[in-house]
Order: C-alpha cells, then structure tokens, then sequence
C-alpha cells in the first residue's frame, strides 16, 4: 500500500504543539505573557498546519473551497447569512416556592468537543423532501414542531420569536428529530422542505480534536497555562475563521462553522436533559457552556477541568425562603 494511503496511529502525529510552545519560550527568554501572545496570534495557520497533518492518510479528501449556496453567504457585509444555529439564551420562569441554592456550572471545552459531528465532506447538493438521510449533513429548511416544556427545559432550537420554517443544521435537526422518537416523546417530528446536503461521516475532525484535546489535558496536567492558552486559540479560532473571514483563507466552509456551533449547542442542551432527567432543576442555560442548576449536581456531572467533566462558575441564591407557618393553637 502507499505510504500516503496509511493510516495514522495519534501517536504517530508530530507534536506540533509541543515543539511550538517549546519555541515560542525559547524565542521569548521564557517570558510566559509574551510566548503566549505571539502563539495566539498564530494560532490559526497552526491549526491548519496540524488539520493537515492529522488528515495525512485519511480516506476523504476536504473540499477546502466548495461552492456554497446563497443561504450560506452574508447578506450584508457585516450582517448575517440565513442559517439559525440554535443558540440557547434560556431562564426558567418560575422556581418552586422558597429559597434555592444554584450552581452556575461550565462546561469545559464545549468548542473542542463540537467538532465531533456530522460534517459534509464535498460540495452541497440541493434537495427535496420530507426524509432525512443519516448518511448525508448539510442545512436544512425546515417547520419546526411545538415544543411544550420550556417551564423546565429549553427549547432545543433556541430563541426564536418568528413562527414559520427556518433554515437550521443538521445538529439541530437530527435533536428534534430524537427528540421526537420513541425514546424521548417530546415533541412531534420536524417538517423537512428541501436541504443542502453532501456525504457526510462524524469522524472528519476527529485526530484533529483528540490532538488538541490530549495537548489540554496535558497542559492541564502540568499546570502549563501557555499550551492551555495556545490550545484553546487553536480550536476556538479555527472554528470562527472558516466562514467568510480574512484570517483565514485556507479553508472557506461556513457550512461546517454553522454545525460546529450548532453541534455545541445541541450538546449543551443535552447536558440539560440529563440533569433534568436525574432529578436536578435546571435554572438556565446559556451559550455553549452555561448551565444552571439546582441540587447535587455531583452525583450527575463529574467534576474537573477536562472535557468530560465540569467546574464551578458560581454559586447564588434564588427565591426567598417561606414564611413559617404560625404554631398551632390547643384546642
């Protein structure tokens, strides 16, 4: 077989940030504030540098510079193209009655983790149609069902005042539509009017990810703010440069920008669900790592720096506590 068809093993990749913060120290006399600027400000052609050398092998090639459709493009120069990607900005309306304790919980690396989903591989091909093929992603037009538990959850398209359809991605739509399986039964299933969708695999960013992510856990490990920093520039960068931006002309996909985004959102909500599930009263929710609770939020979420875990963001109170109730008087 040819070299260049091989696979890679992760360990097999260059440490590419190793080697740059090693350089970046050397080249500053270990001043930490000034190797950690000059690293983030090349974060993002170093991103790209490692995007290619962990798709080295790999068995699909990235349409860096596909044709996009006119939904994908700004309309204005500093406005906004028509996808919605499902931002939460969710509080609760009303608690029970007293006082709570809440714990303003955050999410770590809630970017990084996005990039493990569905992405378009090539260029997106217009459909029609009401089915939905879990083999192709792209963006989709679509009406969005109901949604009647926004007194304990948000709802899973975000803030949205306008009725009638919406463009959304296919994080999004893939939420509502297990959302609307037999499983969760929560909603009815979206109506799907036509789509941009290519082939798609779950796994086209992944040793990119686990790079930087195993590069976090190390930095982490050894209390390494500069790689911390470097790292977090790398992946957060990357993802808000591959639209239309002059930072980055190596790679124009804001199709892949848009599910990004909106696959943290989606992850987001999730973590929602799964507090909700395990007893816990889900306050707010927030971005792409906000989360607000009450109750033992430990014996649901780990607690840690890594990307499977959470930490503390803040602590407050809600509500007031009851008036006690007057003794009762003796017969």
């Amino acid at each position: 077989m040819p070299v260049g068809r091989r696979a890679q093993a992760a360990s097999d990749v260059p440490d590419l940030i190793g080697d740059a913060v090693a350089a970046a120290l050397a080249e500053c006399a270990g001043d930490v504030e000034a190797a950690t600027a000059a690293l983030v400000k090349r974060a993002i052609p170093d991103a790209m540098a490692l995007l290619d050398e962990t798709r080295k092998g790999a068995r699909y090639d990235v349409v860096a510079h596909p044709w996009v459709p006119d939904i994908l493009r700004k309309q204005t120069a500093r406005g906004a193209d028509q996808i919605w990607e499902g931002r939460p900005k969710w509080t609760r309306a009303e608690l029970p009655p007293g006082a709570h304790e809440v714990t303003a919980l955050d999410i770590n690396g809630a970017c990084l983790s996005a990039l493990k989903t569905h992405l378009p591989i090539g260029q997106l091909e217009h459909s029609t149609g009401f089915d939905h093929d879990h083999r192709r992603a792209g963006v989709h037009l679509i009406t969005p069902p109901d949604w009647h538990h926004d007194d304990v959850l948000p709802n899973p398209l975000g803030n949205r005042d306008e009725p009638g359809p919406l463009w959304v991605t296919e994080p999004t739509l893939r939420l509502l539509l297990r959302l609307s399986g037999p499983k969760y039964g929560m909603c009815d299933a979206p109506e799907i009017h036509e789509s941009f969708t290519s082939g798609a695999t779950e796994n086209l960013l992944e040793k990119f990810r686990i790079a930087l992510k195993d590069a976090r856990d190390g930095a982490i490990a050894g209390d390494e703010e500069v790689t911390l920093e470097y790292v977090k520039a790398m992946y957060s960068k990357f993802v808000s440069t591959m639209g239309e931006s002059h930072y980055n002309r190596e790679l124009y996909r804001p199709d892949w920008m848009h599910l990004i985004r909106s696959q943290a959102f989606s992850n987001l909500w999730t973590k929602a669900y799964k507090a909700h599930r395990e007893g816990l009263g889900v306050v707010r929710a927030m971005g792409t790592d906000e989360l607000h609770v009450i109750g033992d939020w430990r014996s649901v979420f780990p607690e840690g720096r890594g990307v499977t875990e959470v930490k503390v963001k803040d602590t407050y109170t809600v509500g007031t506590a009851a008036e006690q109730a007057p003794d009762a008087q003796s017969d």
